[in-house]
C-alpha cells in the first residue's frame, strides 16, 4: 500500500511559525438539541477527531485506517452546518472528504446529516484548519482543499484575522498535490479582491475556471441558505479557483 493518504504527525515538519497565531474564528456558545447530542455520542467515536490531544498535542491522522480504504481526500475549511460539504461528498463518492470546523453545534448538524443520508466518505476534525493543514497532513497529501465563505473580518484592522493570507495559501499549496485544486468563495467583495491577490502570488498555483475540464474534484457548489440571502441581500458571490502547476 501506498503512503499517498497516510499522513501521521510525526512525518510533518515542525510548525513554521516561530509566535502565537491569530486566529480566524471568532468565540462562539453553542448547545446541541437532544437528539444531536445522541447522534454524537453514537458517531462522532467513529466518524470524528479532535485536532489535539487534552494535552495539547496534535493527533495522528491516517486518512485510509479511517476510512477504510485509499482514495484522493480533500479537506474543507470551515464546513459550518455542513450542508455543501455532504452534497459535495454524495457527488463524487470516490473523493474522502475530510471536514474542518471550531464549532461543536456545526459539527453535530453534519453529523446527524450524515447518519441520516447513511453517507460514508466524509470524517470530521473540530479544531483549527490551519493547525490541521501544519500538523495532520504532509505534503503533496491533499487532491483539494475548499474554503467556502470564511469570515471576512471587514474591520480594517481586523483584517489580519482572515484565513486566507500569504502564509497559509502557501502552506496550502505545499499540502496539495501537483495538479491539486484550491477553490475558495466569498460573497465579500473586498476579502475577495484579497484571496485573489494572494492566491495569484503564490507562484506554485494558477488560476483555472470552473469550467476547465479534467479537474481532479468538482467546483460546482449547492446554493445554502446563507447564501441566497447573501443574494437577496445584493452581494454577489465570487468563486476562486487555482490548480497547483505540475
Amino acid at each position: 500500500m501506498s503512503d499517498h493518504g497516510r499522513m501521521h504527525a510525526r512525518d510533518v515538519p515542525a510548525a513554521t511559525h516561530q509566535h502565537r497565531r491569530v486566529t480566524s474564528f471568532r468565540s462562539r456558545r453553542s448547545s446541541l438539541s437532544g437528539g444531536q447530542q445522541a447522534t454524537w455520542e453514537r458517531r462522532w467515536p467513529e466518524l470524528g477527531m479532535a485536532a489535539r490531544d487534552d494535552a495539547g498535542n496534535p493527533n495522528r491522522l491516517d486518512t485510509v485506517t479511517w476510512f477504510g480504504r485509499e482514495a484522493p481526500v480533500v479537506l474543507e475549511i470551515g464546513c459550518g452546518a455542513g450542508t455543501s460539504t455532504l452534497a459535495m461528498a454524495q457527488a463524487e463518492p470516490h473523493l474522502d472528504v475530510v471536514a474542518v470546523e471550531v464549532y461543536k453545534r456545526g459539527l453535530a448538524q453534519l453529523l446527524s446529516a450524515i447518519d441520516r443520508e447513511g453517507v460514508t466518505n466524509i470524517r470530521l476534525i473540530r479544531g483549527d484548519g490551519v493547525d490541521v493543514l501544519e500538523h495532520m497532513f504532509g505534503p503533496a497529501s491533499l487532491t483539494g482543499v475548499r474554503v467556502f465563505f470564511p469570515d471576512p473580518w471587514p474591520k480594517a484592522r481586523h483584517h489580519k484575522r482572515r484565513l486566507l493570507q500569504p502564509a497559509t495559501v502557501a502552506l496550502i499549496a505545499d499540502r496539495l498535490r501537483p495538479g491539486g485544486i484550491l477553490h475558495a468563495a466569498t460573497d465579500h467583495a473586498g476579502y475577495a479582491e484579497q484571496i485573489a491577490e494572494v492566491g495569484d502570488a503564490e507562484p506554485r498555483l494558477q488560476r483555472v475556471t470552473a469550467t476547465t475540464a479534467a479537474l481532479p474534484i468538482s467546483v460546482q457548489r449547492p446554493v445554502t441558505k446563507y447564501e441566497n440571502k447573501a443574494q437577496t441581500a445584493g452581494s454577489e458571490v465570487a468563486e476562486l479557483v487555482w490548480e497547483k502547476r505540475r
